[in-house]
């Protein structure tokens, strides 16, 4: 039996934060754009309603929190220090507080359409697997780099090898 719901830790621009589980299909397709409100179930059993304009990000988290209070992300590396290696589009975004945020988004219409941008984390050992950031958090968005499958070089490699003419040609007379 598969879970509905997932924890998540909800940053707010106010710097305060909550914990409890999201709803399986926040940031997907499934999202509701038209929705004024974040509902998560928290950790005491209440259903909490958080307005849109409020949330900084929704981070999807492997265990939620037990007594860090000031990072309980425990999102370390907001950058990336090298260049990623996973396929998909390197995103820098500035946030409306001015935090600058980077992280690896699908290259699909999820970009354009929906209601927030779901993004892979710099540092995907730490506690937070994936962020969620709702359009309106997002003041400034740049594309770094599109990073690309190396599957798609080798085939390429491949069909110019093909092309390419024989060291030793046949003989023209048959010997």
């Amino acid at each position: 039996m598969t879970t509905t719901r997932k924890p998540v830790i909800v940053r707010k621009f106010s710097r305060d934060w909550c914990a409890g589980y999201a709803g399986a299909s926040l940031g997907q397709n499934g999202t509701n754009p038209g929705a004024a409100e974040l509902e998560i179930l928290d950790i005491g059993g209440k259903v909490l309603h958080i307005g849109w304009e409020q949330v900084k990000w929704v981070c999807f988290v492997r265990d939620l929190p037990a007594g860090d209070s000031a990072n309980p992300e425990r999102l370390l590396h907001k950058r990336f220090s090298i260049r990623p290696r996973t396929p998909g589009l390197w995103l820098r975004m500035t946030l409306t507080d001015g935090e600058e945020l980077e992280g690896l988004a699908a290259n699909d219409r999820s970009l354009i359409e929906g209601a927030g941008l779901l993004v892979t984390p710099p540092d995907t050992r730490s506690n937070t697997q994936r962020i969620y950031v709702p359009r309106q958090a997002i003041q400034t968005l740049e594309v770094v780099s599109r990073i690309g499958a190396t599957g798609r070089k080798r085939s390429e490699a491949a069909g110019r090898a093909a092309g390419q003419p024989d060291l030793f040609p046949p003989e023209p007379n048959g010997l």
